[in-house]
Protein backbone atom coordinates (compact mmCIF):
# COMPACT_ATOMS: atom_id res chain seq x y z
CA UNK A 1 0.00 0.00 0.00
CA UNK A 2 0.91 3.38 0.04
CA UNK A 3 1.90 6.12 2.12
CA UNK A 4 -0.98 8.19 1.83
CA UNK A 5 -3.26 4.95 1.97
CA UNK A 6 -1.72 3.61 5.31
CA UNK A 7 -2.32 7.09 6.64
CA UNK A 8 -6.11 7.04 5.38
CA UNK A 9 -6.69 3.88 7.22
CA UNK A 10 -4.80 5.20 10.57
CA UNK A 11 -6.81 8.04 10.71
CA UNK A 12 -10.29 6.17 9.99
CA UNK A 13 -9.25 3.26 12.43
CA UNK A 14 -8.71 6.23 15.02
CA UNK A 15 -12.07 8.32 14.12
CA UNK A 16 -13.74 4.92 14.64
CA UNK A 17 -12.52 4.11 18.31
CA UNK A 18 -12.86 7.59 19.48
CA UNK A 19 -16.82 7.43 18.47
CA UNK A 20 -17.24 4.36 19.95
CA UNK A 21 -15.78 5.26 22.80
CA UNK A 22 -17.81 8.47 22.93
CA UNK A 23 -20.98 6.16 22.48
CA UNK A 24 -20.02 4.05 25.10
CA UNK A 25 -19.44 6.90 27.75
CA UNK A 26 -23.20 8.39 26.58
CA UNK A 27 -24.50 5.49 26.82
CA UNK A 28 -23.50 4.81 30.69
CA UNK A 29 -25.64 8.91 31.29
CA UNK A 30 -28.40 7.42 29.86
CA UNK A 31 -30.79 7.23 32.60
CA UNK A 32 -34.84 5.53 32.73
CA UNK A 33 -37.63 7.16 33.61
CA UNK A 34 -37.50 5.46 36.74
CA UNK A 35 -34.25 5.91 37.82
CA UNK A 36 -34.75 9.51 36.79
CA UNK A 37 -38.14 9.90 39.50
CA UNK A 38 -36.32 7.85 41.82
CA UNK A 39 -32.94 10.30 41.89
CA UNK A 40 -35.35 13.10 42.23
CA UNK A 41 -37.36 11.83 45.07
CA UNK A 42 -34.03 11.77 47.01
CA UNK A 43 -33.04 15.46 46.53
CA UNK A 44 -36.19 17.06 47.23
CA UNK A 45 -36.23 18.65 49.94
CA UNK A 46 -37.87 16.83 52.90
CA UNK A 47 -41.78 17.83 53.94
CA UNK A 48 -41.56 20.61 57.55
CA UNK A 49 -43.68 19.78 59.72
CA UNK A 50 -45.04 22.46 61.99
CA UNK A 51 -46.05 22.12 65.93
CA UNK A 52 -48.55 24.27 67.40
CA UNK A 53 -48.44 25.04 71.06
CA UNK A 54 -50.66 22.62 73.04
CA UNK A 55 -53.86 23.21 74.52
CA UNK A 56 -53.84 26.84 73.46
CA UNK A 57 -50.32 27.36 76.02
CA UNK A 58 -47.44 29.27 75.09
CA UNK A 59 -44.76 27.27 73.66
CA UNK A 60 -41.96 26.96 76.52
CA UNK A 61 -38.51 27.90 75.93
CA UNK A 62 -36.25 25.04 75.57
CA UNK A 63 -32.98 24.20 76.96
CA UNK A 64 -31.27 26.60 74.50
CA UNK A 65 -29.84 29.97 75.47
CA UNK A 66 -32.05 32.98 74.04
CA UNK A 67 -30.93 36.88 73.46
CA UNK A 68 -33.45 39.85 74.70
CA UNK A 69 -35.09 40.07 71.17
CA UNK A 70 -36.48 35.89 71.81
CA UNK A 71 -34.09 34.39 68.93
CA UNK A 72 -32.51 31.31 70.11
CA UNK A 73 -28.39 31.18 70.51
CA UNK A 74 -26.64 28.40 69.75
CA UNK A 75 -23.25 29.11 71.54
CA UNK A 76 -24.20 27.53 74.57
CA UNK A 77 -24.05 23.29 74.62
CA UNK A 78 -27.56 21.30 73.86
CA UNK A 79 -29.03 19.31 76.41
CA UNK A 80 -31.06 16.02 76.12
CA UNK A 81 -34.57 16.05 74.85
CA UNK A 82 -35.83 13.75 77.71
CA UNK A 83 -34.69 12.03 80.76
CA UNK A 84 -31.79 9.55 79.61
CA UNK A 85 -30.76 6.11 81.04
CA UNK A 86 -28.60 5.94 83.99
CA UNK A 87 -25.99 3.47 83.86
CA UNK A 88 -27.57 1.84 87.26
CA UNK A 89 -30.59 1.37 84.78
CA UNK A 90 -28.97 0.08 82.10
CA UNK A 91 -26.80 -2.21 83.81
CA UNK A 92 -30.48 -3.18 85.93
CA UNK A 93 -31.69 -4.19 82.14
CA UNK A 94 -29.22 -6.09 81.27
CA UNK A 95 -29.08 -8.41 84.68
CA UNK A 96 -33.07 -9.16 83.84
CA UNK A 97 -31.87 -10.03 80.38
CA UNK A 98 -28.88 -11.98 81.58
CA UNK A 99 -30.29 -13.62 84.43
CA UNK A 100 -33.21 -15.41 81.77
CA UNK A 101 -30.37 -16.03 79.55
CA UNK A 102 -29.46 -18.26 82.62
CA UNK A 103 -32.13 -19.71 83.39
CA UNK A 104 -33.68 -20.69 79.91
CA UNK A 105 -30.03 -22.43 79.71
CA UNK A 106 -29.97 -23.52 83.21
CA UNK A 107 -32.96 -25.29 82.29
CA UNK A 108 -35.30 -23.91 85.26
CA UNK A 109 -37.48 -21.79 82.80
CA UNK A 110 -39.37 -23.74 80.63
CA UNK A 111 -39.65 -22.77 76.93
CA UNK A 112 -43.45 -21.22 77.40
CA UNK A 113 -42.21 -18.63 80.03
CA UNK A 114 -38.78 -17.77 78.31
CA UNK A 115 -40.76 -16.65 74.89
CA UNK A 116 -43.44 -15.25 76.66
CA UNK A 117 -40.92 -12.91 79.01
CA UNK A 118 -39.53 -11.98 75.47
CA UNK A 119 -41.91 -11.17 73.70
CA UNK A 120 -42.77 -9.07 76.50
CA UNK A 121 -39.38 -7.40 76.08
CA UNK A 122 -39.45 -7.02 72.51
CA UNK A 123 -43.25 -5.49 72.94
CA UNK A 124 -41.78 -2.96 75.05
CA UNK A 125 -39.04 -1.70 72.69
CA UNK A 126 -41.36 -1.41 70.21
CA UNK A 127 -44.11 0.54 71.75
CA UNK A 128 -41.85 2.27 74.40
CA UNK A 129 -40.68 5.00 71.92
CA UNK A 130 -44.07 5.82 70.46
CA UNK A 131 -45.39 5.80 73.77
CA UNK A 132 -42.79 8.62 74.99
CA UNK A 133 -43.22 10.36 71.52
CA UNK A 134 -46.92 11.07 72.62
CA UNK A 135 -45.90 11.96 76.46
CA UNK A 136 -43.80 14.10 74.25
CA UNK A 137 -46.19 15.83 72.58
CA UNK A 138 -48.85 16.29 74.63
Amino acid sequence: MTRIGIRTIANMTRIALIGAAAAMALAGCMQTPEEKAAFAARQAAPTPVVMSATKGEEPTESGLSHYKDGYPGFGAPLTAANVQMSDDEAGGVQKQLTALAAQRKAGTISEAEYQRRVAEFRKLAAEHGAETLSEIAN
